[in-house]
């Protein structure tokens, strides 16, 4: 047999041998017999490497090192999951789901089903598989863009490198790397013969492993991958249930724990039932995913700025533990918001050591009626950030003295300001104290804003601290000779961050909008405001009704926005950033066709299309430099009515004597 056929023919028996082992539990080779045929396709491919293939079972063992995690954007953005933590939740979910499916489709009766599956607590990754073959995997990152760790998710034997036909030829599957408890203990035991320390928990040891340079390494690990969801540009399966199914078939790691569910009832005994048995697993769960079954219905729901309106999270219980309350800081974010912190009794907490706690604010405080000394309950909200969530009065000391909120700002000494309606104390001097001086300069430098490469926090604390820079323009101005003389910077470092903010004057007006650190405009809100108001100048001369009637914007944001625009100190400071050539309006992309029909209407979509999913036809007419609105109102241009379109909608439109299109008519004007 030529050396090329017989690599082929290894290659295929060891995918399917490892499938056996490791996807469905019943192997038909011994472990001796496995080995000897991946030597034999080990020295082949070393005899031969114009014949090995990127994802052969071979890469499993590891061997690439990974210098620098290249960043990369997701083809379909990965949205977090909405979080309940009692069953009367879940009720207002369905609820509200079924409303928002009537008012669309007025004629049609639903009867949802649920696909409820384990929330596995790992590390998510998105994988690509295009013709069957395994060509990228991402972390989750922000939700857009993440790390390319393909090296390393090979290394993962759960992971198949090549799927089992039938499949989709194109399409993306997003998953939990976890580590099993089994497999945490066996690795915590080996670190400890050789003297080093222990890890704390499965999940932060399956994330950081995810990260290490030799995938070699992560080989080691004994990592596993649970697969749970497909996107793709067409739409591939009719159910989430039958998505699992045949993900299963095609060899993917899908634990076969889920449901089908029919009723409240049923989704309450699924969730009953696995928070009594979740500790009897070999890996950890922190929860329930509840998700509408239908593909379709998917699309319909669609999806808010961060999450699928057709999913929830169903979150078990946090665990709870006691120790006692030493102290109380108060520290001073960026918007100049201060936040009390207090200081624990180190005590050991879902795996890892709690020595602080948030207070959230004045009005948390005195709600727990905390005094120093105080023993305390504290539990990881949604098992991530401590919070103190209980005081054992009975075992309070005599004479202890009550926690009671600042009313100086801690850093500048300046009396604080409560906003009418808002829980937090400010600091009005937000131009002269310095951790929101420091803490806004950091916004506007990180990687979701201008992202600018060579400047760290503890750089900008240093200069600011040194008196370079006194605010985001001054980043604009600074040179060489004043840097180098600096501690700890030499001449790479401060040419790389020259560089760094040089660059940073192509990034889009959006990213602008958000460095700036307007309260309340987050980076999905910068997004919303760019698509409705192209400049600065069209944003900051719009009053508050036109910034209400934005979607998804409302007053309160609205009155945040006129208030930053009103302070002349900020409009000083985006003429600066404007003169240094900072990008303060959108580029019009060439696909946006500004002199088209649409150009600047309002336009709201409903029904249902032949030719378009909604999104898609959303998308369209965005390209063509329409605004979409989500609701009718008086200030609608057009409305593109599909098939089934609600009646109430319809009769808005009608009396208001709104243009209607039908979607041929639509195509047309095409």
């Amino acid at each position: 047999m030529k050396p090329e056929e017989r690599i082929i023919q290894l290659t295929q028996e060891l995918i399917d041998h490892n499938r056996r082992y490791y996807i469905e539990d019943n192997p038909i080779i011994s472990d001796y017999e496995f080995d000897r045929l991946m030597k034999e396709l080990s020295l082949l491919e070393q005899s031969y490497p114009s014949l090995a293939d990127p994802n052969s079972p071979t890469k499993r063992v590891g061997g690439g090192v990974t210098k620098d995690f290249m960043s990369k954007s997701h083809r379909f953005p990965m949205y977090s999951l909405d979080n309940s933590y009692s069953l009367e939740d879940v009720k207002e979910w369905i609820n509200r789901i079924k409303k928002r499916l009537s008012q669309e489709n007025k004629d049609e009766v639903f009867e949802l089903s649920f696909c409820c599956e384990l929330k596995y607590d790992g590390a998510s990754v998105s994988i690509t598989y295009k013709n069957g073959e395994l060509i990228e995997a991402i972390t989750r990152g922000d939700g857009t863009q993440g790390d390319d760790i393909t090296t390393n998710v090979r290394t993962i034997k759960t992971v198949p490198l090549k799927l089992k036909p039938p499949f989709p030829k194109d399409f993306d599957i997003r998953g939990e790397v976890i580590l099993s408890r089994s497999a945490f203990d066996e690795l915590n035991q080996k670190r400890q013969l050789k003297g080093f320390p222990v890890f704390m928990n499965p999940r932060n040891t399956a994330s950081g492993s995810l990260k290490l340079q030799d995938s070699s390494e992560v080989s080691k690990r004994n990592l596993d991958c649970f697969l749970y969801g497909i996107v793709s540009d067409n739409q591939i399966y009719h159910s989430q249930y039958e998505l699992l199914q045949k993900t299963r078939s095609m060899g993917f790691f899908v634990p076969d724990h889920s449901a089908l569910c029919h009723s409240v009832e049923e989704i309450e005994s699924f969730i009953q039932y696995w928070d009594k048995k979740r500790r009897s697993l070999n890996y950890e769960i922190d929860g329930i995913v509840i998700k509408v079954d239908r593909v379709d219905l998917q699309k319909e729901l669609g999806f808010t700025a961060k999450s699928p309106r057709w999913a929830i999270a169903f979150k078990f219980q946090a665990e709870e533990v006691t120790t006692e309350l030493n102290s109380v800081v108060f520290q001073v974010g960026r918007t100049g918001a201060i936040t009390p912190v207090a200081n624990l009794t180190p005590v050991l907490l879902g795996g890892t050591i709690v020595k602080r706690a948030s207070l959230h604010n004045a009005d948390q405080i005195d709600k727990l009626d905390l005094y120093f000394g105080d023993t305390v309950t504290v539990e990881k909200g949604g098992e991530i950030i401590p919070k103190i969530t209980g005081v054992k009065k009975e075992m309070r000391k005599r004479n202890s003295i009550k926690v009671s909120f600042t009313k100086e700002c801690p850093e500048c000494g300046s009396t604080l300001e409560r906003p009418e309606g808002e829980a937090a104390y400010y600091c009005s001097n937000h131009l002269r104290c310095a951790p929101q001086v420091i803490g806004r300069i950091q916004h506007f430098a990180s990687r979701k804003a201008m992202d600018i490469d060579g400047i760290g926090d503890e750089t900008i604390a240093q200069l600011v601290n040194e008196g370079l820079i006194r605010d985001v323009a001054d980043l604009y101005q600074l040179e060489y000779h004043r840097l180098i003389s600096l501690d700890r910077m030499a001449d790479t470092s401060v040419n790389n961050l020259l560089e760094g903010v040089e660059k940073s004057k192509s990034k889009p007006f959006e990213k602008v909008l958000f460095g700036l650190g307007i309260r309340m405009v987050g980076e999905t809100v910068a997004k919303k405001l760019v698509k409705s108001f192209p400049t600065i100048d069209a944003l900051f001369s719009a009053n508050l009704e036109a910034l209400s009637e934005i979607p998804d914007i409302g007053l309160k944001i609205a009155e945040s926005i006129v208030s930053f625009r009103n302070d002349k100190a900020n409009i000083t400071l985006i003429e600066r950033l404007r003169e240094f050539g900072l990008q303060m309006e959108k580029v019009i992309e060439e696909s946006v066709q500004v002199n088209s029909v649409f150009t600047n209407k309002k336009v709201v979509v409903s029904g249902v299309f032949s030719s378009f999913s909604r999104d898609e036809l959303k998308s369209k007419l965005e390209g063509l430099g329409a605004i979409i609105q989500s609701s009718i109102s008086s200030k609608t241009d057009l409305v593109i009515a599909g098939e089934n379109m609600g009646p109430s909608k319809l009769q808005k439109a009608e009396s208001l004597g709104i243009r209607m299109l039908s979607e041929s008519e639509f195509l047309e004007m095409l």
